[in-house]
């Protein structure tokens, strides 16, 4: 069974950047799929400057025509906090991926470093393998990670993509990217100054957020 990508956020905008991670991540991992899980509530960050619905339908309109993606509105319809150990048991349900359905979730270098600090984050290798995004030539260094991750990296850590079809969770396979310098939080600044953010967002996306003047300050 092919694995399926996880690919949660906060896509507040959904930029290129979080297109390409996922395209490159599904060429380079073997991926059945990436599910796009654009989260409720952000528990470990301050409020998203649009709200759930319009970041959902941000992300509709990014994804549309790739059928190699597809969208979950789990988290948007939940009225709980986000976090991703409970989106995980979510998706392991028999009624939508099950138990035994090899999962990845793809994360970048930086987040991976800091997965300590995240809610029951040891339970994340018991649900999912973790797919690490690094800018080529600079390879995860297991010195700069905290001692408990480095240890858990050394265990579990893989360079085939193909073992991750051979289990439904547990390991850990980085793989390189195409660095692009984009983040959701340079568009929002772009757009609160009425500058032009284009070509760091798709098109579609730029016009829902020009036709409801997100992220415009009053």
């Amino acid at each position: 069974m092919r694995p399926l990508g996880i690919f949660g956020g906060t896509f507040d905008p959904v930029h290129l950047g979080h297109l390409r991670l996922a395209e490159e991540a599904t060429n380079a991992l073997g991926l059945a799929k990436v599910r796009w899980i654009p989260a409720g509530r952000p528990a470990l960050r301050e409020s998203p400057g649009a709200s759930a619905g319009q970041r959902l339908e941000m992300v509709r309109l990014a994804i549309a025509g790739n059928p190699r993606f597809e969208l979950d509105a789990g988290e948007i319809e939940s009225d709980q906090p986000s976090y991703t150990v409970p989106t995980l048991e979510r998706l392991r349900d028999s009624g939508v991926c099950g138990q035994q359905r090899p999962l990845v979730l793809l994360i970048g270098a930086d987040a991976f470093a800091g997965l300590p600090g995240w809610h029951r984050w040891r339970s994340l290798f018991d649900l999912a393998h973790i797919a690490v995004a690094y800018r080529p030539g600079y390879e995860l260094q297991i010195a700069n990670l905290p001692s408990p991750l480095a240890e858990e990296f050394c265990r579990r850590a893989c360079d085939n993509p193909d073992a991750l079809s051979e289990a439904p969770a547990g390991r850990v396979v980085p793989f390189a990217m195409t660095p692009l310098g984009i983040s959701a939080t340079r568009i929002r600044e772009l757009l609160a100054q009425r500058l032009s953010p284009r070509y760091l967002t798709p098109d579609a996306v730029l016009e829902h957020i020009r036709h409801h003047s997100l992220y415009q300050e009053t």
